[in-house]
């Protein structure tokens, strides 16, 4: 346990930072889960529905830090390729 006040300040603020930051992995994880089940069922519609949530959730926690910025670029690429690819299927 800190002993020193700077030292106790800091583990309090990291405890609500690790909160924040599972708060906002969750969230990323759900929608990007969701985009891939619709894209598992072939549901075109709920698809590009998810992918609107997903991309403002990963670039969020990219500009939040939680995530690294070209990591989210390239999972927005990924989901946004395969609805993309859905969508051309079904023409």
């Amino acid at each position: 346990m800190a002993t020193h006040r700077s030292a106790v300040k800091q583990d309090r603020t990291s405890k609500v930072r690790k909160m924040r930051n599972v708060k906002i992995k969750s969230y990323v994880k759900t929608t990007i889960k969701n985009v891939r089940k619709a894209i598992d069922q072939k549901d075109l519609q709920s698809a590009t529905e998810g992918l609107v949530k997903a991309i403002p959730a990963l670039n969020k926690a990219a500009s939040k830090g939680v995530i690294h910025k070209k990591n989210a670029s390239r999972r927005v690429s990924r989901l946004t390729r395969r609805v993309n690819k859905l969508a051309s299927d079904e023409q």
